[in-house]
């Protein structure tokens, strides 16, 4: 049997397809008019209802808040992941996860615990 590694993610309900993200900046506009945001330390968690059926993310990370490349792509590896594992319990909403202070030196446990506790703080 001839399995590509793809099909075995997909199949432990834990991909992130392409219907999983937000790519249109028309997508992340509606999202920021909705003005409806949680918001913690390092992160503003942005939220729309949508019509998709799913919840789906997108991820704004700063130049101006992380200069490093590393990491602002270990910012959004991460808000990636939590989400991956949270989609189930989500509502369906269009998310937008945003940078919103300089992450410094701080942990990645840090980071992923803030991430999960604003995605526990939207209303159902």
């Amino acid at each position: 049997m001839d399995c590509s590694a793809e099909e075995v993610v997909d199949t432990a309900g834990f991909g992130f397809g392409s219907s999983l993200r937000l790519h249109k900046t028309d997508e992340f506009s509606s999202v920021f008019a909705f003005r409806r945001v949680v918001r913690g330390k390092y992160f503003a968690l942005h939220y729309c209802p949508n019509k998709v059926g799913t919840p789906r993310i997108g991820l704004v990370v700063a130049k101006k808040l992380a200069k490093r490349a590393v990491v602002r792509n270990l910012v959004k590896r991460l808000g990636r992941d939590v989400f991956r594992h949270a989609q189930a319990t989500l509502p369906h909403y269009d998310l937008v996860l945003r940078l919103s202070a300089k992450v410094g030196d701080v942990t990645k446990r840090t980071m992923r615990e803030e991430m999960i506790g604003l995605l526990g703080r939207l209303p159902k």
